[in-house]
C-alpha cells in the first residue's frame, strides 16, 4: 500500500470522522484513513457514496486499531479506502455469479405496485412471506403476478400495508420524507444516535489474548463469532469479521434455508448449521460458552422470548459483544415489524427522493444493508478493543431505519465534498475475483477493507448451507 493519508479535517473524510465518533472511536487515528476518491461511483441524488466510504472506512479503521492493539504495535496500520473496490462491494449479491450464471435478487411478487392511492411496495423472496401477502390478499397460493396487480389496484396503500403486516407478510405505502418525519416510527428513529453502545451491567474479566506472528495481520483471529442474522447486513457484517480470522459460525433454523445465492454471495470464509434454538438450548449454550460476539439479526424480541435478550447474554457473560440489528429500531411502534433495505427506502422517503411521488425510485445499490453491515462489524471490533483495555464486552445495536435517517439528514451533499476530480471509475472489474468451491466457481467481489498487513481474501470459500456441524473448529 503506497497511498499517503491526508489531512483527517479534508472534506473528504468528514463522514468517516462522524462515522468513527459514532463508534467512540479515538479521532487521532483518523489519520491513518487515506481515501482513493473516484467519479462516477453510487452515483444517486442522496449521498450514497459518502455514506459507504464513511461506513467501510470506518470499518477498516477499527479493524486496523483491533489488530496493532493485539499485535502490541505503537501505531494503527495504514487504511486505504477506494471508491471502486467500496461500490463493488455494495453491489456484490448483483455482481455475483455462479458458474457463470447471474444470480437470482428479487422474486416476483417482490416488487412496485400500484395502489388506489399510490404506491406500495413488498417483499416475498422467502416462501413464507410469500405465502403470507397471498393470504392477506386474499389470493389462492398459485396466484399470479396479474391477481396481485387487479387486488391492490382497489386498495388504499396504507390498508395494504397494514394487512399484509398483519398477516406477518412484509408490504410499506410509499411515504415522502416529511410524512416519515412525522411519522411516529420516523421521529423515534431520529431520536437515537446512528450506533447505540453501552457496557454490561456486570464487570468482565477476560480481555483479549495477543495476536500469534504471522505475514498477515488478522485482527480477529482466534475469536469466535455467533451468526444469527439473515438478510444482507448481518451477513455482510459476519463476513467481514470472517476475512479479519474470525471463526464465523452462521445458525439457522432448519426451517428457515437461505436463498442460494444470497448465502453463496455473503457466506465466504464462514461456516453454516442449522440449530432449533427451541429444543437444542444445550448444544446452544456450549456454542455460547466459548463465544467471544453474538450477532443477531432478527426483529427485536424475537430472541428474547427465548431467553437470549442481550441483557441476558451479557449477565450470563459479561466479557461477550452483542452486536443487534434490526429493519425499523429496538422502538417506537414499529420495533417488531419485519423488514429489508428496499422496504426501508419506501418508508422513509427516499424512494421519493430518487424519484418522484408518482414514479418511485431506488438507491443504486442496497446502500442501507451494506453500511450498516460494515458499521455493524466497525462496532463489534471497536467492541472487541474495548474488551482488550477493560476486560468486558459491550451491547451494540443499529438500524437500517436510523442508517436511512443519517443518509437524508445527515451527510451534506455530495457536491460540498467533491474538490479535485477523482480517478475514473472503469467498472467492477480490477475488485472482482473467481473462486472455486463446493458452491461452484463464484465471480465475486473482493473485500473493501484493506490495510497495510491485513488479508487480501476469505480463508475458504462458501459451504453449503446447514453443511457444517454445530462446532467451534478447533483451536490451532
Amino acid at each position: 500500500m503506497t497511498t499517503l493519508p491526508i489531512d483527517p479535517a479534508a472534506p473528504v473524510l468528514r463522514e468517516t470522522a462522524a462515522a468513527w465518533a459514532a463508534l467512540g472511536g479515538d479521532p487521532a487515528l483518523l489519520a491513518r484513513v487515506a481515501p482513493v476518491v473516484r467519479d462516477g461511483v453510487l452515483d444517486a441524488r442522496t449521498p450514497v457514496r459518502e455514506l459507504a466510504r464513511a461506513c467501510v472506512g470506518a470499518c477498516a479503521l477499527a479493524a486496523a486499531e483491533l489488530g496493532a492493539r493485539r499485535a502490541g504495535r505503537a501505531d494503527a496500520p495504514l487504511v486505504e479506502v477506494d471508491d471502486g473496490a467500496v461500490a463493488t462491494a455494495f453491489a456484490s449479491e448483483r455482481l455475483l455469479t455462479v458458474d457463470g450464471r447471474a444470480p437470482e435478487t428479487f422474486a416476483p411478487l417482490s416488487r412496485w405496485w400500484r395502489t388506489a392511492d399510490g404506491w406500495v411496495r413488498t417483499h416475498a423472496n422467502y416462501p413464507h412471506h410469500r405465502d403470507r401477502l397471498l393470504r392477506a390478499l386474499a389470493l389462492a397460493p398459485d396466484a399470479s403476478a396479474d391477481d396481485v396487480a387487479a387486488r391492490l389496484a382497489e386498495r388504499a396503500a396504507l390498508d395494504v400495508e397494514g394487512a399484509v403486516y398483519g398477516a406477518g407478510g412484509l408490504a410499506v405505502a410509499l411515504r415522502t420524507p416529511a410524512e416519515w418525519a412525522a411519522h411516529e416510527q420516523g421521529t423515534a428513529v431520529a431520536a437515537h444516535p446512528l450506533v447505540e453502545t453501552r457496557p454490561p451491567e456486570a464487570a468482565g474479566a477476560r480481555g483479549l489474548a495477543p495476536l500469534p506472528g504471522g505475514s498477515v495481520l488478522l485482527p480477529a483471529a482466534g475469536l469466535r463469532v455467533l451468526d444469527l442474522s439473515r438478510v444482507l447486513a448481518g451477513p455482510v457484517a459476519t463476513r467481514t469479521l470472517a476475512l479479519l480470522g474470525a471463526d464465523v459460525l452462521r445458525l439457522d433454523a432448519p426451517w428457515l434455508p437461505e436463498l442460494p445465492d444470497q448465502h453463496a454471495d455473503t457466506g465466504f470464509g464462514k461456516r453454516s448449521a442449522t440449530l432449533d434454538l427451541r429444543t437444542d438450548r444445550a448444544a446452544f449454550e456450549e456454542l455460547l460458552a466459548d463465544a467471544d460476539v453474538v450477532v443477531t439479526g432478527y426483529r427485536p424480541g424475537a430472541l428474547d422470548r427465548l431467553g437470549l435478550s442481550a441483557e441476558a447474554l451479557t449477565e450470563r457473560r459479561p466479557d461477550l459483544v452483542v452486536a443487534q440489528l434490526s429493519a425499523w429500531g429496538a422502538y417506537g411502534p414499529w420495533r417488531e415489524r419485519r423488514g429489508f433495505d428496499s422496504l426501508v427506502q419506501v418508508a422513509t422517503g427516499i424512494a421519493t427522493t430518487e424519484g418522484t411521488p408518482e414514479r418511485p425510485g431506488a438507491l443504486p445499490a442496497q446502500a442501507l444493508d451494506h453500511g450498516t453491515g460494515y458499521l455493524l462489524a466497525a462496532a463489534v471490533l471497536r467492541g472487541l478493543s474495548e474488551r482488550a483495555r477493560e476486560g468486558r464486552g459491550r451491547v451494540v445495536r443499529l438500524s437500517l431505519a436510523r442508517t436511512a435517517a443519517w443518509l437524508t439528514d445527515g451527510i451534506e451533499p455530495a457536491a460540498g465534498d467533491r474538490g479535485a476530480p477523482g480517478l475514473a471509475y472503469d467498472g467492477p472489474e480490477a475488485w472482482l475475483a473467481e473462486t472455486t468451491g463446493p458452491l461452484g466457481r463464484l465471480r465475486h467481489a473482493r473485500s473493501p477493507i484493506t490495510f497495510a498487513g491485513g488479508p487480501t481474501d476469505w480463508a475458504h470459500p462458501p459451504v453449503p448451507w446447514g453443511d457444517s456441524g454445530a462446532q467451534w473448529r478447533a483451536c490451532g
